[in-house]
């Protein structure tokens, strides 16, 4: 039988114990991944190459602890934990040698997504999962606090691996899970479907469907405004620091509602995207086309950068993407240099003079419609693509 992995992710309550564990863990795997940076830089100054994960781990465990017994405690935590922070500065290097990242940076307490991560020790071991708890190696039973949502170890479904993360407070579990891959069913009956992304409204689909910009709406609104002010509230413990006046006891807590704040406006906008990735996809089309955006030449426009972030149209393509695939649905990528809002849906002219102002699409041929619906009937028609 075919198996696929798929993650799930949700909340945890673990105990004091666990938590220092957990704390532990993500500072010695922090440290860990800016020593083979520093260490990498250090290679390259005298050698002029530089060393990989696997070397670096080597020279860790065999040279540097026994000469420095002083960084002992660095094995006082998962081993795994510790060698999969090394792969994960390897993989920064590997990306950055490819050109498609920039140089690795170093992570920082407090604000760099810090992760630990815990695997099966062998073909034979099990990872247990229970209806209100799982047990991870090295802190032992954690329990859940969504019930019943990860799959069980009775199911028959096999974690492989794992990772813990802390967040604004919160402690999440993360888990890859090994289950069988069921045939997907096309569904060609239906009509094939366009969707045009923007600033205005987040979707815009060609049968006349369009998804609001949940950023627009009132609780996002009100959530901005009050992070507004915490976030001057922070700024003045922070120079009153300077003055002796505040104290970092009331600066930690400070900045725990700011992250608070910022995570509850990101859960708002994940479930929205969510919600209207499943609903698009619930229509059964035939295919779905979508543009290749160019998200980061976007961000570059100091006017519209924080728009085009607050929107997710990266997160939006991968989930679409993940759907599509479930539901058996050709997801189609148009060229970014597609003109889908310049071109004519009915004589197929171009029109090169069309501002972004322009919300309305008037063609010398009389033929007159909203720009973005417009646009998803060109994606929906469009000849030239690949496959997702």
């Amino acid at each position: 039988m075919m198996t696929l992995l798929k993650s799930f992710k949700t909340e945890i309550d673990p105990t004091l114990e666990q938590k220092q564990k957990i704390h532990q863990t993500i500072g010695t795997c922090r440290f860990v991944y800016n020593f083979y940076l520093s260490h990498n830089k250090e290679v390259y100054e005298a050698e002029k190459k530089f060393a990989s994960g696997m070397d670096f781990q080597k020279w860790l465990n065999n040279v540097y602890l026994k000469e420095h017994p002083e960084f002992s405690w660095i094995k006082d935590v998962s081993s795994k934990s510790v060698k999969q922070s090394i792969m994960n500065a390897d993989k920064a290097f590997r990306s950055f040698f490819k050109h498609q990242t920039s140089f690795p940076k170093f992570k920082k307490k407090g604000t760099s997504d810090v992760k630990m991560y815990f695997v099966k020790t062998d073909a034979k071991a099990v990872i247990y999962c229970e209806r209100h708890r799982i047990k991870i190696p090295t802190l032992g039973w954690v329990r859940l606090k969504e019930k019943g949502y990860l799959p069980t170890t009775k199911s028959g479904m096999v974690i492989k691996s794992g990772t813990v993360s802390m967040k604004a407070g919160r402690y999440y579990a993360s888990v890859v899970v090994e289950i069988p891959d069921s045939p997907s069913v096309k569904n060609n009956e239906n009509e094939g479907i366009g969707i045009d992304l923007g600033l205005k409204d987040l979707a815009i689909v060609s049968d006349g469907k369009a998804y609001k910009n949940i950023n627009k709406s009132a609780k996002i609104k009100k959530l901005e405004n009050r992070l507004r002010r915490e976030q001057r509230s922070l700024s003045r413990k922070l120079e009153n620091t300077k003055k002796g006046e505040s104290t970092q006891k009331n600066i930690q807590k400070q900045k725990l509602k700011v992250q608070k704040l910022h995570q509850r406006m990101d859960n708002i906008r994940t479930d929205y995207i969510n919600k209207t990735v499943s609903e698009i996809v619930k229509t059964k089309p035939s295919y779905i086309t979508v543009e290749d955006l160019n998200v980061t030449g976007m961000m570059k426009n100091k006017h519209l950068s924080k728009a085009v972030a607050s929107q997710k149209f990266y997160e939006f393509r991968v989930k679409l993407e993940a759907k599509c695939k479930e539901r058996g649905i050709e997801l189609r990528i148009a060229d970014r240099w597609y003109p889908s809002s310049k071109m004519c849906h009915c004589c197929g002219s171009i029109k090169k003079d069309l501002k972004l102002s322009d919300r309305v699409f008037r063609c010398q041929c009389g033929y007159v419609e909203n720009r973005d619906l417009n646009a998803s009937l060109n994606l929906r028609d469009a000849t030239t693509y690949t496959i997702a």
